[in-house]
């Protein structure tokens, strides 16, 4: 029996997607709840599973190709042989736009396989257990052994920026011409020596290469733009010594990580402290709505995550409800499901307050653009120790120095200026988050 495989129903937000990548072609044996195809949309990465076992016939559309809900991508033939190709499958008129349907799968991704790759085994049942689905692919697709490539991951895993890099790296080879030996009785021509001398060296090829954006890089620069475009954006810096944020984290761990299985780190911090300032000036909370402003007497705070497709904020909802042991638990399961690709439409929508980090690339300081509709955003950076005064004494201190964009049409400059300088204190003198005051 013939079945039908039909994008699914797409977000009321997004009003198409993106074919990337087939993961099957006709004729290849598929089990149900298998990734068919990987749809790109402008936020995330939605697969398209097999509905039963069987075998695929033909495919519809092409990589590249951009899609809409219900459309029929492609079609299989229930109840076949695992393994067998079907002789229906096989005709090419009905396969003919799948003869180049991955043609342009790596451009899509950004990603260029070596001209000349070298063929490797299938990856082994050991070192698939320890890859991610999305890392498997993309080394079952480029025919990649999964031992040879460098992994930085934790406890030694492979993540998918490792095969990138690794396949960035390959030499690309290039066709070379049969060297000419001169007959051993030729004698070179008067002064063919001196011209010889005096030709420049040959220049190295200056290769190019056009890559099309991929959806969510094209409506990060969209959003951006829009938000530049539309809001009076202004940044105001300060700077703040954790040396009390980080005795605490020092102190209680081990003791946290034990009783709630997840580190203590940085960002339910600075989250909270955001929170109890965000309280104190709801201003900076709001956003504009044609001439209205909207104030949100709830916190659904942002926490941008860089993916190896781009940067994806995350929204932690109710954050100011939740304990400190939540906000790390929700904030490392939202990065790792973020580079798995795994996040759904509904994880990044909204948001009132949105919190980015380029401490961790190093960035010493930076001003961040607002994410729009909302008014303002709160940039985190390295913590570097630098000298500082403190009583009249030159110590050492951790400092990082704090940057919020704000939307200067309904946030006065007084009051980007003091939600700062509430966000320093609390950090300063983290037990005042836990009292209240």
């Amino acid at each position: 029996m013939s079945t039908e495989i039909r994008v699914p129903q797409l977000p009321e937000s997004v009003a198409d997607a993106t074919l990337v990548t087939w993961h099957k072609q006709p004729g290849d044996a598929i089990q149900r709840d298998e990734n068919l195809a990987d749809l790109e949309t402008d936020k995330v990465v939605l697969e398209v599973p097999a509905p039963a076992n069987g075998v695929v016939r033909e495919l519809r559309v092409k990589s590249g190709t951009v899609v809409k809900s219900g459309q029929v991508l492609a079609v299989i033939e229930e109840g076949a042989v695992d393994g067998k190709r079907a002789a229906a499958a096989a005709s090419a008129p009905a396969s003919a736009p799948a003869a180049a349907v991955n043609a342009g799968a790596g451009a899509a991704r950004g990603v260029q396989a070596p001209k000349s790759a070298p063929v490797a085994a299938p990856v082994a049942a050991t070192d698939a257990g320890r890859l991610s689905p999305s890392v498997r692919r993309l080394v079952e697709e480029n025919q990649l052994d999964p031992g040879r490539i460098p992994a930085s991951g934790r406890d030694g895993r492979l993540t998918k920026s490792d095969v990138v890099d690794y396949l960035g790296r390959q030499p690309v080879e290039a066709p070379s011409a049969p060297a000419v030996q001169p007959a051993p009785s030729a004698t070179p021509p008067p002064g063919a020596a001196a011209a010889a001398l005096a030709r420049p060296p040959a220049v190295g090829a200056r290769a190019e290469q056009r890559v099309p954006m991929t959806r969510l890089r094209a409506r990060i620069a969209q959003r951006l733009i829009e938000a530049q475009s539309t809001q009076a954006l202004l940044t105001t810096f300060n700077e703040v010594d954790l040396t009390a944020t980080q005795e605490l984290r020092a102190r209680y761990r081990e003791r946290f990580e034990k009783e709630h299985g997840v580190k203590l780190g940085f960002m339910s911090f600075f989250v909270r402290a955001a929170i109890d300032a965000l309280k104190k000036f709801p201003v900076v909370n709001a956003s504009v709505d044609g001439n209205d402003i909207l104030y949100h007497e709830y916190y659904d705070i942002g926490v941008a995550v860089s993916t190896e497709r781009g940067l994806i904020v995350p929204v932690v909802r109710d954050a100011d409800s939740k304990s400190f042991a939540m906000l790390e638990k929700q904030v490392a399961d939202y990065a790792r499901r973020a580079r798995e690709g795994s996040i759904t439409i509904e994880d990044l929508t909204g948001g009132t307050f949105t919190i980015t980090n380029g401490g961790v690339f190093g960035s010493l300081m930076s001003t961040p653009i607002v994410n729009a509709p909302q008014s303002a955003i709160l940039g985190m950076h390295k913590i570097q120790d630098r000298p500082m005064v403190v009583n009249g004494q030159i110590v050492v201190r951790p400092m990082m120095y704090l940057a919020v964009t704000y939307d200067h049409r309904i946030i006065d400059g007084r009051e980007a200026v003091q939600f700062l300088v509430a966000i320093k204190e609390a950090l300063e003198d983290p037990g005042r988050m836990l009292l209240g005051i």
